[in-house]
């Protein structure tokens, strides 16, 4: 039986996980801040050792692009320092680090999609943090896989999806991006995607840095008109524009799909297009209504 630490649980690709462990012969041990303080090297290390623990999934990060920059030193904590926490409890051990990554540390330029050894060029102080965040754990030299991911959505947290059922059943109209581009990506998705390698024990035959999102390619302009109309929001008549029409303090990635050849080759992965998983996701939702 594998003993398998989750941070961050009480977020959306965490509580996706929630619910995934429950059903498992192994054993899973879900923590966020109030249990596990990630940022405190000596209780990260004294509770791998104590739980004997085979896997680390860290789901935890500070994920609030705009206000990083505001609060550059928190940032920092949460996603490099206490990621090499983690590294180093699992380097100690001998568990498996598993870490979630993010689009944000390529620059967003040009229009080919990003490839795990392309150049990065991280934006803004989320991006910058997260990069550092991988870069700790390749210098600590643990056994990990680093999946890079893009905008999560999911019946959990506050999300774009969620944002967007709301507004379009409140306004008449709305007006959203149509000059960034990218996949949405279902953590229902990328929690079975983990879960599943974790379960088949994949994790002892790769190691390095892979890309998940969901297949298909659209802008948010898009992705809000797709949700709209699933949701059945038709009165609210939504606009295209461009990014300038909301000031931002970073910018965000233009172009950032995922190239996902590596992940299918390596663990087999069949990954669902985004419409069908922003589908279920809507009819999860109404059916908690």
């Amino acid at each position: 039986m594998l003993n398998i630490l989750v941070t961050g649980a009480n977020g959306q690709l965490g509580s996706e996980m929630r619910r995934l462990g429950s059903v498992s012969p192994n054993r899973y041990l879900f923590t966020d801040v109030a249990e596990l303080d990630i940022t405190n090297r000596e209780a990260v290390m004294a509770l791998v050792k104590a739980e004997k623990i085979d896997v680390v999934v860290n789901c935890a990060a500070y994920t609030q692009v705009d206000r990083a920059e505001e609060d550059e030193l928190l940032c920092q904590i949460i996603n490099r320092d206490a990621v090499e926490n983690l590294a180093l409890a699992a380097r100690e051990t001998g568990a498996v680090l598993i870490h979630i990554s993010t689009d944000y540390v390529f620059g967003g330029e040009g229009n080919t999609p990003r490839r795990e050894d392309m150049p990065t060029q991280p934006l803004g102080v989320y991006g910058r943090t997260k990069w550092e965040g991988e870069e700790a754990i390749r210098k600590v030299g643990c056994r990990h896989l680093i999946f890079r991911t893009a905008w999560l959505y999911s019946e959990y947290g506050n999300n774009f999806l969620k944002t967007m059922l709301r507004l379009t059943s409140e306004k008449s109209e709305l007006k959203v991006v149509f000059d960034q581009v990218g996949t949405p990506t279902y953590a229902g998705d990328l929690a079975l995607t983990l879960f599943s390698i974790i379960e088949k024990e994949l994790f002892r035959e790769a190691e390095g840095t892979f890309h998940f999102s969901n297949e298909g390619v659209c802008s948010w302009y898009d992705f809000a008109t797709e949700i709209a109309l699933e949701a059945g929001h038709s009165a609210c008549r939504i606009l295209p524009c461009h990014s300038e029409e909301f000031p931002s303090k970073v910018k965000r990635p233009a172009y950032s799909v995922l190239d996902k050849s590596k992940i299918k080759a390596v663990f087999g992965v069949e990954i669902p297009h985004w419409r069908d998983s922003m589908r279920y996701c809507v009819a999860r939702l109404k059916r908690e209504q």
